[in-house]
C-alpha cells in the first residue's frame, strides 16, 4: 500500500495513452514518396521475383520443344518418305512432314521429329536421294540467351547476394575485411566545447585532473625534473555522477584528440576481433599524439580473471590481455592518456589497477550540498526560472541524487512548467518534479475503494507519527494518499543535511518508521494487509545488516559475517553466486535475532501510536479530508495534540 521513498532516482515511466487503434509514436508510418518511387532500391524480394521471372521465362518459352527419337528412326522415316524437310542445327535435327514452313508465331499441328546430331556423312546424300529439303539455321540468338542464362544472370545473383550481406554485416563493423578496425568515435582538437566550469560537484576530481591536463599542454615542465604522468586514470563512481562529462572536460581543456570507445565495442562475436580492435584503437592513438583516450564502462572487458578456474582463454580474456600489454608498450613521455569509467571497480582484474597501468583512481561521488546547488545552477542557465525559486532548497531536499538525478529534476520542472501553460517554472514544479522522482507518477484516475482509502491515511499517518516521535529521524516533508507509481500512498522524508554516517540508533529509528504503517493497520482494522510488504522487506533487511555487517548483535560483536562470491568453474563472465563462510547453526541465530529485533521494535511503535492515539485518528481524518499535508500542515497536527 504505501512505501516510504528514499532519496534517489525513480523509475517514472509514462506510457502513451491508447485510443484504441494502432498508436505510433512519431506521428504515424512514413508512406513512400511518389516522386522518390522512381529511384529502385536494392531488396532481396526483388532478386527473388527477377529469378522466378527468369525461370518461367525459360520453361515456357525456351523449352517448349518436342520429344527427340532415335537418329536411326529419324533415317527410316526419311527413307519411308514422312520427312519432307529437315531443319539442321547445332543442337538438334529436326524433321518437318511438309515441305511448307509456317510462320513462329502460327501454331502448327504437323508431327515434328527431333534427334541429337551425329556425324554421318550419309544423311545428306540420303536426303538429297529421297527429295528432301534440308537447310542450316543459325543460333546465335539463342547462344546469347545461353550465356546470359547460364552465367550473366547467376552471377549477377550472387553479386547482390553478396551485397545484401555485407549491408548487413556493416551494422557490426563496417564489412569484413575491416571487423577488426576500431570503432572509436574520434573527436578532432578544438572540436570539445565541454570546459571544467561544466562540470559542477566534483571538485576533488577535478583537482586530480588537473595534472593531467598541464601534463598534455606543458609536457616538459614534468619531463625536465624526471616526473612521470600516470599512464592511465581511472574514474570510479556511482552512475550519473559525471565520469564521461569529465573525461570529455579534461580533452575540452587540454584541446588535444579525444578516442572515445565502449568496453562493449571491443567484444564481438568472431574470436580475435577485440584484440585487433585494442591494437588498432592504440596505433591510430600514437599517430595523433598528445592524445586521450577514453574507455567507457571498463567492466566489460576488465573482468577479473582471478575466477576463470576453467582456464578457458575466451573471447573477452583476449581482449583484456591485449589491452594491458599495448599499456605497457608506450612510453609516458608520449603524450598518450588513457582515461576510462567504471561504476563496479571490485571486479576489475588486478592487473589493470596496478601501477604502470591504471595507476591513479579518481572517485566521481555523488555531490555534497554545495556541489548539488552547483549542478542545478548549471543545468538551470538556460530555463526561465520564476523570482521564488530558491535553488538552496531544491539542493537541500534532494541528498543522495547524483548529478543525472538533478539534471532530470531541473527539466522535469521545466516541462511540468509547460504542461501547466506558464512561462516560468515556479518552485511548485521543482517539488513536484522531486516526488515524481522519488514516488513515481501520480495516478490521479486511480479511485480507492472508502475501505482502502480509510486504510492506506492511517498508514501513511502512522509512518508520519513514527518519525515525529523518534529522535534524529529526517523531518516529515510530505504525506499524501494520492497514489504514486505502485504505491497507494506515501510519507515523503527529506534529510536537512547530508550524512557520511549511521549509528545503531538510527538504524533502529529507520525500523521504527517502516513498521509505523503496518502498526496503525492493525489498530484500525484489526488485521494486517499486503500494503506494507515493502515497508517489512526493507526493516528485514536492515536487521539484517546490522547482525551480520556491522557486527551490532549480542552474539557476535564487532564480526562481520559477510557473504563472499564466487563464480562457477569455466565461466568468468558470469555473476558471482554468494555463499556464506559460516555455520548453519550461525544462521539459525541471525534468523532468530531479526526476528527478536523486529518484534521488539513492533512492540515499541505499537505503544508509541497507542498513546497518540487522538493525533493518529487527527492526522488521518485530515488526510482522508484534503488527501495531501505539508511539512506545516503535519507540524501543527502533532504539536497540538501530541503526548510523547
Amino acid at each position: 500500500m504505501s512505501d516510504i521513498p528514499s532519496p534517489g532516482p525513480g523509475n517514472d515511466k509514462k506510457k502513451p495513452k491508447n485510443s484504441g487503434g494502432p498508436q505510433f509514436p512519431f506521428g504515424g508510418p512514413k508512406l513512400p514518396d511518389p516522386k522518390k518511387f522512381g529511384g529502385w532500391r536494392f531488396s532481396l524480394v526483388y532478386i527473388i521475383i527477377l529469378v522466378i521471372g527468369m525461370s518461367l521465362f525459360n520453361y515456357v518459352f525456351l523449352n517448349k520443344v518436342n520429344p527427340t527419337v532415335d537418329f536411326s528412326e529419324f533415317k527410316s522415316k526419311i527413307v519411308t518418305g514422312e520427312i519432307k524437310r529437315v531443319e539442321l542445327t547445332d543442337s538438334y535435327f529436326t524433321g518437318y512432314t511438309t515441305l511448307q514452313r509456317v510462320s513462329s508465331r502460327t501454331p502448327s499441328t504437323e508431327p515434328v521429329y527431333r534427334t541429337v546430331p551425329i556425324n554421318d556423312p550419309d544423311l545428306v546424300k540420303l536426303m538429297d536421294e529421297k527429295g528432301v529439303s534440308y537447310y542450316a539455321v543459325s543460333r546465335e540468338g539463342s547462344t546469347i540467351l545461353n550465356i546470359i542464362f547460364s552465367w550473366v544472370l547467376p552471377i549477377a545473383f550472387f553479386f547482390f547476394i553478396w551485397r545484401f550481406l555485407m549491408k548487413r554485416l556493416g551494422n557490426m563493423g563496417s564489412n569484413v575485411l575491416s571487423v577488426g578496425n576500431s570503432r572509436a568515435v574520434i573527436v578532432a582538437e578544438g572540436d570539445i566545447a565541454t570546459r571544467f566550469p561544466d562540470v559542477a560537484g566534483v571538485d576533488e576530481a577535478k583537482d586530480e585532473l588537473v595534472e593531467v591536463v598541464d601534463f598534455l599542454k606543458n609536457p616538459k615542465k614534468y619531463t625536465d625534473i624526471g616526473g612521470k604522468i600516470p599512464k592511465g586514470v581511472l574514474l570510479v563512481g556511482p552512475p550519473g555522477t559525471g565520469k564521461t562529462l569529465l573525461a570529455r572536460a579534461v580533452a575540452g581543456e587540454a584541446e588535444v584528440p579525444f578516442f572515445r570507445m565502449s568496453g562493449a565495442d571491443f567484444v564481438e562475436m568472431f574470436v580475435g576481433v577485440g584484440a585487433a580492435r585494442v591494437r588498432d584503437l592504440f596505433k591510430q592513438a600514437r599517430e595523433k599524439a598528445p592524445c586521450i583516450i577514453f574507455i567507457d564502462e571498463l567492466d566489460a572487458i576488465g573482468k577479473s580473471r582471478i575466477n576463470n578456474i576453467g582456464g578457458g582463454n575466451d573471447e573477452r580474456e583476449q581482449t583484456l590481455n591485449q589491452l594491458l600489454v599495448e599499456m605497457d608498450g608506450f612510453d609516458a613521455t608520449s603524450g598518450l592518456i588513457i582515461l576510462a569509467a567504471t561504476n563496479r571497480p571490485d571486479v576489475l582484474d588486478p592487473a589493470l589497477l596496478r601501477p604502470g597501468r591504471f595507476d591513479r583512481q579518481v572517485l566521481v561521488d555523488r555531490p555534497d550540498l554545495k556541489g548539488r546547488e552547483a549542478i542545478i545552477r548549471i543545468h538551470s542557465k538556460t530555463v526561465k526560472l520564476g523570482d521564488e525559486v530558491d535553488l538552496e532548497a531544491i539542493a537541500r531536499v534532494t541528498s543522495g541524487f547524483s548529478g543525472a538525478d538533478l539534471a532530470n529534476i531541473v527539466n522535469e520542472a521545466a516541462l511540468l512548467a509547460v504542461r501547466g501553460g506558464r512561462k516560468v517554472v515556479e518552485q511548485k514544479d521543482f517539488n513536484e518534479a522531486i516526488e515524481k522522482t522519488v514516488a513515481g507518477l501520480q495516478k490521479k484516475t486511480r479511485v480507492l475503494k472508502p475501505a482502502e482509502r480509510k486504510l492506506t491515511a492511517y498508514h501513511e499517518a502512522g509512518h508520519a507519527l513514527v518519525a515525529a516521535f523518534t529522535p534524529g529521524s529526517d523531518p516529515v516533508q510530505k504525506i499524501s494518499i494520492i497514489p504514486r507509481g505502485y504505491a497507494l500512498g506515501y510519507t515523503l522524508q527529506m534529510p536537512i543535511e547530508d550524512r557520511y554516517t549511521i549509528t545503531q540508533s538510527d538504524l533502529l529509528g529507520r525500523i521504527d518508521v517502516l513498521l509505523g504503517g503496518r502498526v496503525a493497520e492493525a489498530m484500525v482494522s484489526g488485521e494486517f494487509s499486503t500494503g506494507a510488504g515493502n515497508d517489512l522487506t526493507k526493516a528485514t533487511d536492515i536487521a539484517r545488516k546490522m547482525i551480520t555487517d556491522y557486527g551490532m548483535s549480542d552474539r557476535f560483536k564487532n564480526v562481520a559475517l559477510t557473504s563472499r562470491g564466487m563464480r562457477m568453474p569455466g565461466d568468468a563472465a558470469q555473476e558471482p553466486m554468494f555463499h556464506r563462510e559460516y555455520s548453519e547453526a550461525t544462521q539459525q541465530y541471525i534468523d532468530e535475532e531479526i526476528a527478536n529485533i523486529v518484534e521488539k521494535r513492533y512492540a515499541g511503535v505499537t505503544d508509541i501510536l497507542s498513546r497518540n492515539r487522538a493525533v493518529l485518528d487527527t492526522v488521518a481524518g485530515q488526510l482522508l479530508e484534503k488527501e495531501t499535508l505539508d511539512e506545516k500542515e503535519f507540524k501543527a497536527l502533532v504539536g497540538a495534540g501530541a503526548d510523547g
